[in-house]
């Protein structure tokens, strides 16, 4: 038998898979023509885009007290919708693991996570700005919800990995579910815990941005101010800002995730 016999035979062509990436190139094609993307148009773009980042430089840090106390309100939502969020996490995510919690629990809350993450932070924080009006306030619920979505489900699937053995072992010795979660469930999940966490505040800084442009406090709102009065060089100023502000928080936690190795 020659050897493109066998070669067919040992790696055979997955038509399936083959069809189903053809199907989606041809959807694109097709959204692209639905959709309106030209050449045109984006070559358009791309000369407005440059006079507006002519009109952005240089950045105008006149105004540091108001771009300073709009940075440290962003700052402060983040902190404390990552510190709510990560306290309500932890709880949900133990009753929302299917080999710790009975499964009417866990399919209950495995729901209710669901839930907390199916909405974006930003329609999550323009329900809150309706309810209970513009500020911090706000922001700091609609993050918080985000957050205790987002690392529940994840702290919940990494529960579901342990190994059950330890557990068994610590049960052996007649101990109590809470010497069990505190000696066999939690030395297991804690680095990937508080990986999940400063990843979700690092994401939380990001986002403190975005809910402050509807309303929800911090560093958005002047943003979307210098906006409309066309204040592109204070916008330059601001979005700078943001940049530094994420940089430095991700050298933070980079050395805190290798401090706890």
């Amino acid at each position: 038998m020659s050897a493109s016999r066998l070669r067919r035979r040992a790696f055979p062509p997955n038509w399936s898979a083959r069809a189903t990436a053809f199907g989606l190139m041809l959807y694109a094609i097709y959204a692209f023509g639905q959709l309106d993307i030209t050449w045109a148009r984006l070559s358009v773009g791309f000369r407005e885009a440059g006079r507006f980042l002519a009109r952005m430089w240089p950045p105008n840090f006149s105004r540091a007290e108001l771009l300073f106390e709009g940075m440290l309100e962003s700052l402060q939502i983040a902190v404390i919708a990552s510190a709510l969020g990560i306290l309500l996490a932890l709880p949900l995510g133990l009753m929302a693991a299917r080999n710790l919690a009975p499964l009417p629990l866990a399919v209950a809350t495995r729901g209710f996570v669901a839930f907390c993450r199916s909405l974006h932070y930003v329609i999550v924080a323009i329900l809150f700005v309706k309810a209970i009006g513009f500020g911090a306030m706000a922001g700091v619920a609609a993050l918080t919800i985000a957050s205790m979505g987002f690392i529940a489900k994840l702290f919940a699937e990494a529960i579901e990995e342990i190994s059950m053995k330890q557990l068994e072992a610590i049960r052996a010795t007649g101990a109590g579910f809470g010497a069990v979660l505190v000696y066999g469930v939690l030395p297991q999940v804690a680095s990937r815990f508080i990986g999940f966490s400063l990843y979700q505040l690092d994401s939380n800084l990001r986002n403190s941005t975005l809910v402050g442009i509807v309303g929800a406090g911090g560093i958005g709102g002047t943003l979307f101010a210098a906006f409309k009065r066309f204040d592109y060089d204070f916008v330059a100023a601001i979005l700078l800002s943001i940049i530094a502000l994420i940089f430095i928080a991700e050298l933070v936690s980079g050395r805190i995730r290798a401090l706890l190795r």
